[in-house]
């Protein structure tokens, strides 16, 4: 196979292709955009919603997927043998789970976001390869896509298909190309036939490795990125290799090239050009996959950690007594009520399809899964030899087969998939500017004339003198909060740190001009900030709805708000500070030191790993050596 390396493209290129493919239009109200601006918008998220009650239907669906994922799945096979019981993929497509979004016109399931969000945070508490397999196809694989942007011929053409079982993936990534598109070497050139013929190669396609189709992003002869529906029984497609990871051994995902691939034009979705907004579109809510399967996952750990710091007994009482191990806890409970809170509110946002959720799903994927990655690893500490064994290991022992050490395979690449942390700071960090690049863009812009700066200029001071000084001043924005009791203090917070947020984003424009962009230790603390206020600003609703809906655990939800709330608020004090009184020079001119090899010197005594010494990797060549011999039993190694 001849790989495609990804284009160069300077990085100007690259910034306009990011920036072509941002939604720029705000249609509908978003409650963290407002918080940048230091708008405190409590109405757009409180009265915490209340779900409605389920149909019968989706009743019955759920409870046979709560019986096949107790009966039928074995997480531990699944692990241990890093494939999909067929078995078990059989009975989802069975169920139709694989058509759970999909409109019933069309065989689907018809679910509402909340109700497939509920299904998924059901599959993450148990085992997050059979959730990589649902998510991959229904939140980024053919069926979002087309429902909200392909054509009624493509949608008559796979929905069906899609909703009867047959897998989807998305191919996007390439070997050099990850979050920078504007490199993408995967070609879609139009034939004179009206066609596209397509060329390329994509890496860590999930599902890809069985998947019936394929979402394949590919540029045309300007650098215009389209997305295409593409079989993959087609002439030309190909599975080259199937990859393979620390955890989520059974995850489907591999190589997959296009030679010569002829693509109909109907197979077009959307419009040409289009293709990473349509893929940005579809994650606004798809993204709420993974965050929502994190809640799950930590419930799990909650449970783990309560039981054996109650079973385990040192120096006369259970540890969970003991206050180092007690406070682990409280903080876990803590987090799973936050963490939760932030989830429902975004899926019940998606699901009225009044909100533009493009924050609060970043927020979720970011800011969930790194409190998740903490649950973890703070149940692999309590949990201690016993979470670092395996769970065949403790079952050969007569123990209870408890995968925590799998679940922290697991789960880590959650803060990786579906855009990492770091790629959702930015993204998020790009929005908190964008009204200030819309009001004074021009005047912080080098390349802008003179008259084009004094004309921003007069723009700008128009916004500004009325804005500016109520970010200080608050007027009108000084609400009591009475109904929320001890809780109000919190929210008083909330209400004093929004109008600082926004404050201090306009001074780091000030002080940074153009080279805001560039200090991402600043524009990451902005991003974190928001993401605890909303946090806890969805906490203290949540527990008030609690209260007011007469919850038997109403007390324990205040409880659980107010430790949240007082954590976070050390740690919103701390960031504010770090904003002005930081080492961030010093440490990326040292980092950037260690790039260059200026500290290399520091890697003596060491084997060195890069490249891979001669003798290393033995194992595996002689693995290759023998599928290479005989192909009737190739030998692929993990």
């Amino acid at each position: 196979m001849s790989e495609i390396r990804g284009r160069h493209v300077s990085e100007e290129q690259a910034r306009q292709v990011a920036e072509d493919s941002r939604q720029t239009t705000w249609d509908q109200p978003s409650f963290m955009r407002e918080m940048f601006l230091g708008n405190l918008r409590l109405d757009l998220i409180h009265p915490y919603p209340e779900s409605p009650e389920d149909d019968a239907d989706f009743q019955a669906f759920y409870q046979a997927m709560d019986d096949l994922l107790r009966n039928q799945l074995d997480p531990i096979e699944v692990d241990v043998t890093g494939e999909y019981p067929p078995d078990v993929v059989d009975s989802l497509k069975k169920l139709g789970a694989f058509g759970m979004k999909i409109p019933k016109s069309y065989g689907g399931l018809g679910f509402s976001i909340r109700q497939y969000q509920k299904v998924m945070h059901l599959v993450g508490s148990v085992d997050g390869n059979i959730g990589a397999l649902l998510s991959a196809h229904q939140s980024i694989g053919v069926p979002q896509p087309l429902k909200l942007f392909g054509s009624d011929v493509l949608k008559e053409k796979y929905l069906p298909r899609c909703a009867k079982g047959e897998i989807s993936a998305f191919a996007l990534t390439e070997h050099d190309v990850g979050s920078d598109p504007a490199r993408l070497a995967t070609t879609a050139l139009k034939t004179p036939e009206g066609d596209y013929l397509l060329n390329g190669t994509k890496l860590w396609c999930t599902n890809g490795t069985i998947a019936d189709l394929l979402v394949v992003m590919a540029r045309d002869d300007q650098g215009k990125i389209s997305a295409f529906v593409v079989e993959t029984a087609w002439a030309g497609v190909e599975v080259e290799k199937r990859c393979h990871f620390m955890g989520l051994r059974a995850l489907a995902n591999g190589i997959i090239s296009f030679t010569n691939v002829k693509v109909p034009a109907e197979n077009l979705i959307g419009e040409e050009g289009r293709g990473l907004k349509i893929a940005l579109t579809t994650l606004n809510d798809g993204r709420l996959s993974i965050p929502n399967m994190s809640v799950g996952g930590a419930k799990a750990a909650l449970e783990i950690c309560r039981k054996w710091s109650l079973e385990r007994v040192q120096w006369g009482k259970p540890v969970g007594k003991h206050e180092a191990i007690s406070h682990m806890l409280g903080d876990m409970a803590a987090y799973t009520f936050a963490m939760e809170a932030i989830v429902e509110q975004t899926i019940e946002m998606a699901d009225s399809h009044r909100f533009d959720i493009r924050l609060e799903a970043a927020a979720c994927k970011e800011w969930v899964t790194y409190r998740m990655w903490e649950i973890v690893d703070n149940t692999m500490q309590i949990r201690g030899g016993r979470g670092y064994e395996t769970e065949s290991s403790l079952a050969n022992r007569g123990e209870d087969p408890i995968g925590v050490e799998r679940m922290m395979r697991d789960y880590r690449i959650n803060k990786i998939f579906e855009g990492s942390s770091e790629i959702m700071h930015l993204f998020m960090a790009r929005e908190a500017v964008d009204k200030h690049l819309q009001v004074a863009g021009d005047l912080i812009d080098p390349r802008k004339s003179l008259g084009q700066k004094l004309r921003a200029l007069a723009k700008s001071a128009a916004f500004y003198l009325g804005w500016y000084p109520t970010r200080w001043l608050g007027w009108g924005r000084w609400p009591r909060y009475s109904e929320f009791g001890e809780l109000a203090q919190h929210l008083r917070f909330v209400n004093r740190s929004t109008r600082k947020l926004a404050r201090q984003v306009f001074h780091g424009m000030i002080a940074h001009g153009p080279k805001l962009e560039r200090k991402q230790g600043f524009l990451f603390r902005i991003v974190d900030i928001a993401n605890e206020l909303f946090a806890m600003a969805s906490s203290v609703s949540r527990a008030q709805a609690m209260a007011a809906r007469n919850h038997p655990d109403a007390a324990k939800g205040r409880a659980l708000a107010d430790s949240f709330c007082r954590t976070s608020t050390r740690t919103v004090k701390g960031l504010f500070h770090d904003l002005w009184h930081n080492d961030d020079a010093r440490k990326s001119e040292l980092g950037v030191g260690v790039v260059e090899g200026e500290h290399a010197w520091l890697e003596q005594g060491a084997l060195g790993v890069y490249p891979v010494p001669a003798g290393h990797g033995r194992f595996l060549r002689k693995a290759a050596n023998a599928a290479t011999k005989d192909a009737r039993s190739p030998v692929e190694v993990s």
